[in-house]
């Protein structure tokens, strides 16, 4: 088993030396209603009737001129580092503290619009495709989320070869990220790029970016990002060991009720699509690497366990394999088929 980071205990600055900069305006018009003084969580509803899914991430990525931004001080700690490595590997000038803000900046506008800590367990909430959801409909949370963690690593791009356990997990998924991340700045602003065109060439994989707003947390996590406490390396997910098929697998248990940090997405409302009831997360590796999502019959209320099977490489939306579960005991709590 991996055994997580200590947390640290010391407050972690980002502040370095910046001229004054001028903060990109929030768009007038919000599709979604929404109150900025809520400063405890995001309870934006975005079931926004017609809207499509980059509408409504749009309308709800800017965070609050008057919210402080917040960040798990354990992931922080996992970012500060990739970040510090990918900056002395770059290709181009990049100061660690420039280098950290710019990998975490779109994880507020993408997952934790408050500025509250962002959740390294987010499950995404916008897509509603049937394919996405059990055929057999044996129970409401029986739903596969495509889209998984602070960066929303999504299986129809950056987390295509990620399983949901790796995409929560703030250093293997801050260790990944980094060096794509800063590479996409290097290589835009060795171009002839200005360093503000680059950063935005950096962002292009999240659609919350597109206007503006991870300029704007960018410019704030220079100027200081809070370090909080009760956010671990997985959000609130558990590493655990299971038996699957006669093998014995590490293996990662998501309750979204236990989710860490800014956990809108995780109620009922909190957006379009079900909520996963709780489930477990198995890679199986062979010839083609597979994420498997198994969800106990305990769990969801199903008549049976069900499971859920994505190939590497394969978008959930349309490449998902469903079937009654063959068996998964969890080793840890003695759970299932045990």
């Amino acid at each position: 088993m991996i055994i997580a980071r200590r947390s640290r205990s010391v407050a972690v600055a980002l502040a370095v030396g910046l001229a004054s900069f001028g903060v990109a305006s929030q768009p007038a018009t919000a599709l979604v209603p929404w109150s900025p003084d809520d400063a405890t969580a995001d309870t934006r509803d975005l079931d926004a009737g017609d809207a499509t899914v980059e509408e409504l991430k749009l309308a709800n990525a800017w965070v609050p001129q008057q919210q402080q931004l917040q960040f798990g001080a354990e992931p922080l700690g996992y970012v500060e580092d990739a970040a510090t490595n990918a900056a002395s590997s770059a290709s181009c000038s990049i100061s660690d503290e420039a280098a950290t803000a710019l990998v975490i900046a779109m994880t507020w506008p993408e997952v934790a619009p408050s500025g509250a800590p962002p959740s390294p367990m987010t499950l995404s909430r916008y897509d509603i495709q049937p394919a996405l959801g059990d055929p057999e409909s044996r129970a409401s949370g029986l739903w596969f989320h495509p889209g998984i963690g602070m960066w929303q690593l999504d299986s129809a791009g950056l987390g295509t070869d990620f399983t949901a356990a790796e995409a929560m997990d703030s250093q293997y998924a801050a260790e990944r990220m980094a060096p794509f991340i800063v590479n996409k700045y290097c290589t835009s602003l060795n171009g002839g790029a200005t360093p503000s065109a680059a950063r935005a060439h950096a962002w292009t994989d999240w659609v919350a970016c597109r206007e503006g707003a991870c300029e704007d947390t960018y410019q704030r996590a220079l100027a200081g990002v809070t370090p909080v406490e009760g956010v671990d390396r997985f959000g609130g997910a558990e590493e655990r060991r299971c038996s699957y098929q006669g093998m014995e697998h590490d293996c990662v248990f998501v309750d979204p009720a236990n989710a860490q940090g800014s956990a809108w997405w995780a109620a009922p409302g909190g957006g379009r699509s079900p909520v996963a009831s709780p489930f477990y997360v198995i890679r199986l590796d062979g010839s083609t690497t597979t994420e498997l999502r198994y969800w106990l019959a305990e769990d969801s209320g199903a008549g049976t366990d069900v499971e859920a099977s994505r190939p590497f490489g394969v978008n959930a939306r349309n490449g998902l394999t469903w079937s009654t579960g063959s068996g998964l005991c969890d080793l840890n709590e003695d759970r299932g088929d045990c």
